[in-house]
């Protein structure tokens, strides 16, 4: 595997990785496979069956990043917290978080500013618990504190491997990067470019290049070859953003994390009750993220402006809890619950961890939500692994063995399946813990300073599921969590194809419905369609 596919696949695996595609390619998972030829949800079919229904609004939660709440895109739809006047440094709904309008930032400070980028929790773990854990064995350990010892087993597991990797990669990276900065200078330098692309390569004529120039030449209009846009400057930032990852992750093996959070949050971390910390501060310190999975999801349809969303009878709760790094599970918790307690119907979540120490916040939080009748919409996550024997956290199964009702996990799906590419490259998969796939590759969508662009990630994939929730709970509001899923599991687009396993070596192939527990892509139409059977029927 080359260093430069690395550096790529690094880009994809941070859940969220730009692309570039053609204009007539935009907005391909909202298409009908019939149509078009993509893979999408068929949504402008699914609106045809409902032509002369009324809607409901529904409200979906965005736990995420943030959102720029100024997005020409977003801003007719968020949601407006109807008990608090904006901006007054009141608590008028008495909720405990003041001047809460368009949600709550829990990675902030009181005075306004917000944490930009915090620690993975393999790191937090593994050195937290090192001095009690180490060198024990499970046997040996109180039943009440198992879990946290197989947690912060698997934290190290996970640390050494990052560790070992990325020792592997570092000189040969360097070396890389070494390379193609000289190459990119001289190429600028000879030809008087400030900037290229492959555009700008493809005019030069090599053969009256000296050799050394020559193979500049050629390794730069190999690597800019695989998009038209993409800079030098870009290739160079990526190499050295992926070196900057590889020092951390031999970093977090042997040195403790500083706690950057409750520098600015100032609460008791371990106490779910102490819960009345952060900001309004949505937007600050944010990437686009969050914006992005919020447009996927409801971006105005009828502007002939941007990117389209999936419904329109939407109102979005922007909830900031995941800064750069992983999030923690007190602010994860505490997001869930402050959604349900205003009025969210569905909550999108598009992130995720290979560790949760206080996973028992989060399991109760997703009880809470069962309990008002709250669906939650999660991610698989993006490093191209079999979950079903290495979890990744929140996941619809609490501690006790039982399992959520209310919770779906969706990986991420491409526009065809050429060369048996449908299953994302980077989508984890699992027979067990993902219910269903939906189009995750270049989603277009909103982005920060009313700007667009294109994303890939099972981050993508979960707002298209949350968005098909959303437009079956908004044309047929009495719908259950529980049978909203159903629907949608059961009216997917079964893959009868072989695909390629995500991550496999020399391109292994399966049969697609092997790979999550529906074997199947997420399609509005046909949930639609079942959805009007059922109502016929007079199921719900």
């Amino acid at each position: 595997m080359s260093v430069l596919f690395l550096v790529i696949s690094f880009r994809v695996s941070a859940q969220q990785g730009t692309a570039k595609i053609p204009a007539d390619s935009r907005g391909w998972h909202l298409k009908d496979k019939e149509i078009s030829g993509f893979w999408g949800i068929s949504v402008d079919k699914a609106y045809d069956l409902l032509k002369g229904r009324k809607s409901e609004t529904v409200i979906v939660a965005v736990i995420d990043s943030g959102i720029d709440t100024l997005q020409e895109d977003l801003k007719p739809v968020l949601w407006t917290n109807p008990g608090e006047k904006q901006g007054n440094g009141i608590d008028d709904d008495g909720n405990g978080y003041i001047d809460d309008h368009f949600g709550w930032n829990f990675c902030g400070s009181k005075d306004g500013t917000n944490l930009k980028k915090t620690s993975s929790e393999a790191a937090r773990v593994y050195h937290e618990w090192k001095s009690e854990f180490e060198d024990k064995k499970e046997r040996n350990i109180p039943a009440e504190k198992r879990f946290l010892f197989q947690q912060w087993k698997k934290a190290e597991n996970v640390l050494e491997e990052k560790s070992s990797k990325a020792k592997n990669n570092i000189e040969r990276v360097s070396l890389t990067k070494q390379k193609f900065d000289e190459g990119a200078r001289s190429i600028k330098q000879v030809y008087g470019l400030r900037s290229f692309t492959i555009r700008e390569l493809a005019i030069i004529k090599p053969e009256t290049a000296s050799p050394d120039m020559q193979v500049a030449l050629r390794n730069w209009s190999r690597i800019l070859a695989k998009d038209s846009l993409m800079t030098d400057s870009v290739v160079i930032a990526d190499l050295a953003e992926y070196l900057g990852k590889l020092d951390t992750d031999i970093m977090n093996y042997s040195y403790k994390p500083e706690d950057t959070r409750t520098a600015y949050t100032k609460d008791n971390y371990t106490d779910i009750n102490d819960k009345f910390y952060g900001n309004n501060n949505l937007k600050g310190e944010s990437n686009a993220h969050g914006t992005l999975v919020a447009g996927t999801i409801a971006a105005l349809r009828d502007n002939a402006i941007g990117s389209k969303g999936i419904v329109n009878d939407v109102r979005i709760m922007a909830l900031r809890a995941v800064p750069d790094g992983d999030e923690h599970d007190k602010d994860i918790a505490l997001a869930i619950r402050y959604a349900v307690d205003n009025s969210a119907q569905i909550i999108n979540m598009s992130f995720g961890k290979q560790v949760s120490p206080y996973k028992q916040f989060v399991d109760d939080a997703i009880r809470y939500a069962e309990t008002k009748g709250v669906l939650l919409v999660h991610s698989a996550g993006n490093d191209a692994k079999n979950i079903t024997n290495n979890v990744y956290y929140p996941n619809a199964v609490f501690l006790d063995g039982k399992k959520a009702s209310n919770y779906i996990t969706v990986g991420a799906s491409d526009e065809d399946n050429a060369g048996g590419r449908l299953p994302a490259e980077f989508s984890n998969y699992s027979k067990e813990y993902v219910d269903i796939f939906a189009p995750g590759v270049n989603i277009y969508s909103t982005s920060m300073n009313n700007t667009y662009e294109s994303a890939d990630g099972t981050s993508f994939a979960g707002p298209v599921v949350s968005g098909v929730s959303a437009l079956l709970k908004s044309f047929f509001p009495k719908l259950t969590p529980q049978q909203i899923i159903e629907i949608i599991l059961l009216s997917g687009n079964a893959i009868p194809d072989e695909v390629k396993i995500p991550g496999a070596e020399n391109g292994k192939t399966t049969s697609f419905n092997k790979l999550s527990a529906s074997g199947k892509i997420v399609n509005a139409y046909e949930a639609v369609k079942l959805a009007l059977q059922w109502e016929a029927e007079k199921r719900f």
